[in-house]
């Protein structure tokens, strides 16, 4: 059978989630490379987690949206022989972020040949999606938000409470539904991890628009159950949460202050 017909249909699944990953799933080196970014050390959020077999070590999001890489049945097994023929054919191609070599990721627009590593995405404004097709798209071809900030909106970040842009670009983002949320696209990643199977807008709660949107927009999502709901199992009954857990705190007494009444 020709290589170019070998399963490629289960790269197209209609899944609307990513996999979890929520643990590395093989025990690689830290000072390991990735054949596909070249990076020793990349953020998770974005690569998933190193992983080796047959001597190729791969980041498994590298893999999944490496061009011309079609996974098999179960999402996660790759022919070798074609992994290594991406990775020799990257070696020739320029990343237009960082100009090093071996980027492996082509935009997907028709007649366009930029090419770039994973870990490179965010800083050249690019969008890669995590479900279906595994598409991803340079700064010019990428999607945009048809969300318009209102005269009167307040410009905070609707999660860490920090400002935002005025506008809708790659950095801020806003929810389709309610137009109120505004949020930075590292806010809302985060949130999306953490969430799970829960993910929704933080500001109308609206689920499934908003989770179509986001995955739409290059957020990656997880298939797991919140993160806070294994917290709350561990938890006693009735023991309020008494500390601030925000990342910089505000309160001038620490955060743990709390005022005597309210």
């Amino acid at each position: 059978m020709p290589a170019v017909l070998r399963k490629r249909r289960s790269r197209h699944s209609p899944s609307t989630c990513s996999r979890s990953n929520t643990a590395q799933p093989d025990t690689v080196p830290e000072d390991q490379v990735c054949m596909l970014c070249h990076r020793t050390e990349a953020d998770t959020d974005i690569c998933g987690y190193k992983r080796m077999k047959f001597k190729l070590c791969v980041h498994n999001y590298c893999q999944l949206l490496a061009s011309g890489l079609f996974p098999q049945e179960n999402m996660e097994d790759f022919l070798v022989g074609d992994t290594r023929h991406v990775i020799k054919e990257a070696a020739k191609k320029s990343c237009f972020i960082c100009y090093k070599m071996g980027a492996s990721i082509t935009c997907s627009e028709r007649g366009c040949d930029r090419t770039f590593h994973l870990p490179c995405a965010p800083d050249g404004e690019c969008v890669t999606q995590y479900f279906g097709a595994y598409r991803s798209f340079c700064w010019e071809h990428r999607p945009q938000q048809a969300v318009h900030a209102r005269p009167s909106q307040d410009n905070t970040c609707s999660i860490c409470l920090d400002t935002v842009e005025n506008r809708i670009s790659y950095k801020t983002m806003g929810c389709p539904a309610c137009q109120d949320a505004r949020f930075h696209r590292q806010c809302i990643q985060r949130l999306a991890l953490h969430a799970g199977i829960g993910f929704r807008c933080p500001c109308c709660l609206n689920q499934e628009p908003f989770m179509m949107e986001m995955l739409t927009m290059g957020i990656r999502l997880s298939k797991r159950p919140p993160s806070w709901e294994s917290v709350q199992a561990v938890t006693p009954l009735r023991q309020r949460h008494g500390r601030c857990d925000a990342e910089t705190c505000l309160c001038p007494g620490g955060r743990e202050h709390a005022e005597e009444e309210g």
